[in-house]
């Protein structure tokens, strides 16, 4: 409410005439000044003509969240088996990785109070793929450093050392825009805001400690030792 003045009884009968009426009141120069412009905002000099008039019930709503969290675990499933076919172990290590990314993404939103709107989970099923890009940057630096022909250990933790500047600078860059749209934007705005910063600064967990963690686990059981698992196309004078 911005005001709430009260007609004279003068204007009891007739109503007020003529487009001209007079608030009175205690007021200051500039509390009538902020007044006035507030009265005339959203003033259009143009006729305004109601074309269509539609009321979407809550049912509506309803559906549009859960399609949407349908997609974002759709989604989720797809880039699971994706990271397998492709990259084979270190696809499975990621998977694992990622689960976690998500569990501690949704308890995260859950401490935070998150209320998941359709911008909310766009924001979530968006920061998946920034959580797989992390894990795509590391292992084509260790199928390079194998390549190159360096030990499958040695490989793993160059794949992480010269990933790393990589994927700080892509988080940090996606954080910088988050705050921006936090900042400057509306409602529904800062809810994907919200969801994308919290996605990016859990799935940077998940792939620098997480997936060493797992993959260096793997490392020490021989069976699994085999740098054919880690890059299928590895020639074995490569290897040597």
């Amino acid at each position: 409410m911005i005001s709430s003045p009260v007609v004279g009884v003068e204007f009891a009968q007739t109503g007020i005439t003529g487009g001209n009426a007079v608030i009175q009141g205690r007021f200051t120069t500039q509390e009538a000044n902020d007044l006035a412009v507030q009265l005339r905002g959203g003033a259009l000099p143009v006729p305004v003509e109601i074309i269509e008039n539609r009321t979407i019930g809550a049912s509506l709503g309803r559906d549009s969240i859960q399609s949407s969290i349908t997609a974002g675990f759709g989604g989720l499933v797809l880039v699971l088996i994706f990271m397998i076919a492709y990259y084979r172990l270190p696809g499975v290590i990621a998977d694992i990785a990622l689960l976690i990314y998500a569990l501690l993404t949704w308890a995260a939103f859950v401490l935070l109070g998150v209320t998941l709107t359709l911008p909310g989970i766009a924001g979530f099923v968006l920061s998946i793929g920034m959580a797989v890009d992390a894990n795509v940057l590391i292992f084509e630096r260790t199928r390079e450093e194998l390549r190159a022909g360096k030990t499958l250990y040695r490989s793993v933790e160059s794949g992480f050392y010269r990933a790393f500047s990589s994927i700080l600078d892509g988080n940090v860059t996606t954080v910088i825009a988050c705050a921006a749209l936090f900042w400057l934007g509306a409602g529904l705005v800062k809810g994907f805001a919200v969801t994308l910063a919290l996605g990016v600064a859990v799935s940077m967990f998940t792939a620098l400690t997480c997936s060493r963690t797992l993959l260096f686990v793997v490392l020490s059981f021989p069976a699994l030792r085999k740098p054919q698992l880690f890059c299928p196309n590895l020639s074995k004078t490569a290897n040597s």
